[in-house]
This record gives C-alpha cells, structure tokens and sequence, in this order.
C-alpha cells in the first residue's frame, strides 16, 4: 500500500488517491444543494433514491438520501436488478463524508448540515483547502493564502452554526510537514492556519474537530506528536487516522492509541471505508494506491466502537468512487458501479 513507500514518491501516491475523495465529495456536495446530486458514470438522476437513516444511537451521522450509491441502487430497481441493488444498498445506506470545495462553502455546509438537522442526525464534513495543498503535485490547489483559507474557514464554520457537525479537519497537511514535502517556508504558516481552524471551528456549540494525522503506514508516532502539539491538537477533539487508506482497523488502532499516548491520550477515528482487506500488495507498486482490485468495505460506520479512545469508525472516502483513470476505472471522482460491486462482494 502507500505505506510500503518511503520519502516524497510515496506521498505523491497516498495523496492521489485521496484526491479522488475530495473531488468527488465536493461535487456532490454541490449537487445536492441544487437538488439534484450527480452520480458520475453511474445511477439514473431521475430514479428517486431509496434509502434510510442509521439508528442513532449506533450511528447519529447523516447519510444523504442523493449520494451516487442511493441513485445507483434506484437505477438497478428500476432496471429489476435486485441482486445489484441489494449490493450497493450496503453502501448506500451508511453516511460517508461530505467534502467541501471552495465555493459557496457557506451554502454548501449550510445545505448539508440543515438537511442532517431536519433528520435529527449529525453531519460529517471534511475539510481539505489548506494553501499550497498536495506541495504542488497531483492535488494541487487549496485556498490561495493564509487570507483567504480564513475567510473560507469562517464561511465554514457559519454554515455550520449551532448544527451538530463532525469535521475531519485537512488530511494530509499535517503529515506534509513531517515528511518535508512541503517547502520549509510554509511551515510556519501551515501551523497557525491548523490551530487556528480548531480553535475557529470549536467556537460553533455542537462542532467537533480531528485534526487528521495520516495512516499507519505513514510516517510513525514518534515523528508526528510534536507536530500536532504544535498544529493545536491539544484543543481539538482528537485526530484521524487511514483516510482513503486501506490500514487494517487493528493495525489503525494500535497505531492511533501509541499516538494518543504521546498527546494527552487524546481519542481518535478511524476510516474503514475500504480496509476490509488491507492494504493492497500485488501488481505494480508504484500504483497500489489507486483502485486496488480485491478490497473490501471495512466497519460499518459507527460510534460504538468498544474502545474509550476510538470514538468512531467513519467512511470519510466515498466506496465506489473512482481513485483515477487507472486499472480501467473512470476520472478521479466519478462513480463506478462495478467497483462498488467489487468492495462489497469481497466483505467478508
């Protein structure tokens, strides 16, 4: 997996493979503000979706009735594949995380933690727009300065207002900054716009925050404690850990509780989105990040974990979605639906 790489080539493959996320989630976000959430290569925009909350008190997150695995499961209905629909409603009706692009970010939050509200359940939100984001590689982009990543952060955290919100707060940037990727230049600023968003964002009343510190392949406790001490961990709710990563959710726990040790014992979460089977090690390396055959839905998303210091299992990556145009899968972002397929007929 990206794990088995070391230096800067590895985090230009764990970080392509999270853009993919990001673009995904963040066109959907937009969609459905608009009413009509688009579904990429895959579902029919005119079937009406199917899907159903969670209980909450297993798991109070918000799962968005327009999201590409609900449309594609009302696309198979209408077909009168059942047995394909019965498969992705396994995706379908758990929550996964909403990415917020840069525009509108206000409408966009606002849009979905009101439509979570109105179904009495908590909206998971992932922010990922942090100034010379991906250190100029495959994700690029991000918020154009310090200014401007504030001024979006605020837009943020008013769409959020007394909303009950989770935010998985910019995966990757921390860990940048530990594997030198980013210039030493940003550092300094990186570190103030990462405590700043905490302490921004905690001044909502019903917001949580984790501060995103990588996988367990990446990078080691020892290396990244320090750095969120700095980036204002001590402030934040906790940390994440494997996002669009395939760590085992035992290796993640064993590695996030090393680091809570080292940080005031702070709890954590885990994606299990796609780590049902691990990490992938066939092929060619070099793209073992991107649409690994064989892989598996991991936990579903919870917050009855079993364990006072893993305060959820979270799908922060969308499954089903593309990881790039590679091993014949669609543009980054778009939905396929015989991935999806795959993920879920490879849970054990």
């Amino acid at each position: 997996m990206y794990g088995s790489y070391t230096g800067r080539s590895r985090t230009r493959k764990r970080v392509a493979g999270l853009r993919t996320t990001g673009t995904a989630a963040a066109v959907g976000a937009a969609l459905l503000l608009a009413g009509c959430s688009g579904d990429g290569d895959g579902g029919d925009r005119d079937a009406a979706p199917t899907v159903s909350q969670q209980p909450k008190a297993k798991d109070p997150y918000w799962v968005n009735p327009e999201g590409n695995a609900a449309r594609q499961v009302a696309a198979y209905e209408k077909d009168g594949d059942g047995e394909k629909a019965a498969l992705i409603r396994k995706i379908a009706e758990q929550p996964v995380g909403e990415w917020i692009s840069p525009d509108n970010a206000e409408n966009q939050v606002k849009g979905v933690t009101e439509a979570a509200a109105a179904a009495d359940r908590d909206a998971l939100l992932v922010l990922y727009n942090i100034p010379h984001r991906d250190c100029g590689q495959f994700s690029k982009g991000g918020a154009a300065d310090g200014h401007a990543y504030r001024s979006w952060l605020d837009s943020v955290a008013k769409g959020i207002g007394d909303r009950s919100a989770t935010v998985i707060l910019e995966p990757d940037a921390l860990l940048h900054l530990v594997d030198g990727c980013t210039p030493q230049e940003f550092h300094e600023e990186r570190y103030d716009l990462l405590k700043g968003a905490i302490q921004r964002l905690k001044q909502q009343p019903a917001t949580k925050v984790y501060l995103d510190a990588g996988n367990a392949g990446w990078q080691s406790p020892d290396a990244l404690y320090q750095p969120l001490q700095r980036a204002g961990i001590a402030e934040a709710d906790g940390f994440s850990l494997n996002v669009s990563n395939f760590q085992t959710t035992a290796v993640s726990t064993e590695f996030g509780k090393k680091l809570s040790e080292k940080i005031g014992n702070k709890p954590f979460v885990i994606d299990t989105s796609r780590n049902g089977n691990g990490p992938y090690t066939g092929g060619d390396p070099a793209e073992s990040w991107c649409n690994p055959p064989g892989r598996a839905l991991g936990e579903a998303p919870t917050t009855q974990t079993g364990d006072d210091l893993v305060d959820a299992y979270l799908w922060i990556k969308r499954p089903g979605e593309s990881d790039g145009d590679c091993k014949g899968g669609p543009k980054a972002g778009d939905w396929w639906p015989e991935y999806a397929l795959g993920l879920v007929r490879a849970t054990k």
